[in-house]
């Protein structure tokens, strides 16, 4: 599919909340707390909150740095199927790869949306669209997401009926996930719904009911679908609201 671009005209004012979420990759929100910080110049004027902002006449500086605003901004979204053994940020983790090295350097100021800890696989949402990324990861718009799982032994019919309809509670709050067997009569293999996107929250709840999730492999994302896509490869996807 083809990659989404934002452009404006020479004389277009734009929000500038807004066009700091699109240069930077931030949501709106966070643009707007580096604007309340004032750490925001517009043509060496501290910005307020609710400035609009000329890209292509007014100049900006962040922390006292020039950023060029002459440039149009290319909104891009692509989907990854992440092997295991990548970690999902820029910084190497000992000997694991990162992400990155899976991408051609023209993608490599994206920033993944969400995160797949190294042992999990499967799709990975990237963009340098910060209200996006809000927008998929954020606890109140309640995007789903599936797993494929495999647990070390079978699952108990005690602690699936605890995992479904009670939760589990974790250090950080109740864990409700939604389970279905990938195959009838197999209590190895699950397939997992959760609304929520917390650290590790599959493993962990799991892991408190004495199981170890041996294989963790995402194949949706709101309304997004790994389907064929090869591992360690990628696609531009179009932006779904």
């Amino acid at each position: 599919m083809p990659k989404l671009s934002y452009t404006v005209g020479v004389n277009d004012p734009i929000r500038l909340n807004k066009f700091l979420a699109l240069r930077l990759g931030l949501s709106r929100r966070a643009a707007d707390q580096m604007i309340g910080q004032g750490r925001v110049l517009v043509s060496d004027h501290t910005a307020e909150l609710g400035a609009r902002f000329t890209p292509h006449v007014d100049t900006l500086a962040i922390d006292g740095k020039a950023i060029d605003a002459h440039q149009d901004t290319e909104l891009i979204y692509l989907a990854l199927n992440k092997p295991i053994g990548y970690v999902s940020s820029r910084r190497q983790q000992g000997t694991s790869p990162t992400i990155y090295e899976l991408l051609p350097t023209e993608y490599h100021h994206l920033k993944p949306v969400g995160r797949l800890d190294r042992d999990s696989s499967g799709l990975l949402l990237l963009t340098n669209d910060g209200d996006f990324a809000h927008q998929m990861t954020h606890p109140s718009f309640s995007k789903a997401k599936t797993y494929e799982i495999t647990l070390d032994k079978p699952l108990q019919p005690l602690h699936r009926q605890m995992i479904q309809d009670h939760g589990v509670l974790l250090d950080d709050g109740p864990s409700k996930l939604q389970l279905e067997r990938q195959v009838e009569s197999d209590e190895l293999n699950w397939i997992v719904l959760m609304h929520e996107g917390r650290n590790r929250q599959i493993r962990r709840t799991f892991a408190a009911l004495g199981y170890t999730v041996t294989r963790l492999h995402r194949t949706i994302f709101g309304p997004y679908q790994l389907a064929d896509l090869p591992a360690g490869k990628y696609q531009s996807v179009a932006k779904v609201s």
